[in-house]
């Protein structure tokens, strides 16, 4: 069987939506997840979005989250955010390991993300496949199944110019999200 090659085009295309992310600060939140009481503003969180390469280095995509305090309850939560429970990566890159699983070995996946400029080791994909409890939306590209919160958010990546600003709940319906994903880290 031949090894298949990713796109050129594709690898841009992922590349430029994850770096898209870089320094955006997650700050919206409604009322307290635990006991729906008055949140103030408590501090920002840096959080890795994902590790993508750059000229041959390693380079973390962060973004801000930012944490709030309940007046109430004194629990601290997290504003809505790009990010799974219990994940350590961006949503739209365990969507893109999990779509990426459904058709090849978990050592491929992370052969295919390293194509793509993207680093993820072979367990973390198979961590995140084999506890995919959710169906992602994907669609084929170049060849390639990507999942939908990639294309979305590449389209929405497109169309911001440098330091533009970026619509919070337009990123978290791109990725697929509620924007009552509040998990604490």
């Amino acid at each position: 069987m031949k090894k298949r090659s990713i796109p050129p085009m594709l690898s841009d295309l992922v590349q430029m939506t994850l770096i898209s992310f870089e320094g955006v600060l997650f700050d919206q939140s409604g009322a307290c997840p635990h006991c729906g009481g008055n949140l103030s503003g408590y501090d920002a969180k840096k959080k890795q979005f994902a590790i993508v390469m750059e000229n041959g280095q390693k380079r973390a995509v962060n973004v801000l989250v930012k944490r709030f305090l309940c007046h109430r309850c004194g629990k601290v939560s997290l504003a809505d955010q790009p990010f799974y429970p219990d994940t350590r990566i961006g949503s739209p890159v365990v969507d893109l390991c999990v779509t990426l699983s459904e058709t090849m070995p978990y050592s491929r996946v992370s052969s295919c993300l390293a194509e793509m400029g993207i680093v993820v080791d072979r367990w973390s994909v198979r961590n995140y496949g084999q506890n995919n409890n959710r169906i992602v939306p994907a669609v084929d590209m170049f060849g390639v199944r990507v999942p939908l919160s990639i294309v979305s958010l590449s389209t929405l990546a497109a169309g911001m110019t440098e330091g533009g600003h970026r619509d919070i709940r337009e990123l978290l319906a791109a990725c697929s999200l509620p924007s009552g994903n509040k998990q604490l880290p």
